[in-house]
């Protein structure tokens, strides 16, 4: 068994598939299953759902890691992140869930959409994420951790630079609820 090590571990990932190794697949999988199934779950947010987008996002990456052209540190974990991204994007168009979501109106006007969250787990603070609706979670994911903006985000979803402005403000608003909800029961 090849060890992989290092900072050259996407290489030497590559240079398993390019030699025809029966165990690249394992060890892609081993190596990038938990930080994938994290991304994808930031967009899912459902077990099940999760589970079926990321084997759909697995299939994409093995069947195109050929035409991978590799461009340095970190190329590879991007190009599959972005891949896992495509495929819950797709899954929620199909479900129509990246919509514009109703908040109910109860949006207070003075609340800090912008608490501390130092002293909270990121597991928690992706639980957090993982409750906002849909619509909301969508956008805060593609806007605040893939770096788009929000005219970048209206192309990909279909909707209003507007509305995915507006889903965003939601989103840190309802978190921001959440973080000192959290802190007021944990204080």
């Amino acid at each position: 068994m090849i060890r992989i090590l290092g900072a050259d571990k996407e290489k030497q990932l590559l240079g398993l598939f390019d030699r025809g190794d029966a165990s690249a697949m394992d060890r892609l999988y081993a190596e990038y299953a938990d930080y994938l199934a994290g991304v994808c779950y930031r967009y899912v947010g459902n077990d099940d759902d999760m589970k079926d987008v990321l084997q759909e996002a697995f299939i994409k990456i093995f069947t195109r890691i050929g035409s991978f052209e590799y461009r340095g540190r970190g190329s590879l974990k991007a190009w599959m992140t972005r891949i896992v991204v495509n495929e819950s994007l797709t899954f929620l168009r199909r479900n129509a869930a990246a919509a514009e979501t109703p908040i109910n109106g109860d949006t207070p006007d003075t609340a800090d959409d912008t608490p501390a969250t130092e002293g909270i787990d990121a597991a928690t603070l992706m639980g957090m994420v993982a409750r906002l609706p849909e619509g909301y979670r969508v956008v805060f994911n593609l806007f605040a951790i893939e770096g788009m903006s929000h005219k970048e985000i209206a192309d990909e979803l279909g909707i209003t630079p507007s509305t995915s402005a507006s889903q965003f403000f939601k989103a840190k608003r309802m978190l921001a609820r959440m973080i000192n909800e959290y802190r007021r029961k944990n204080g």
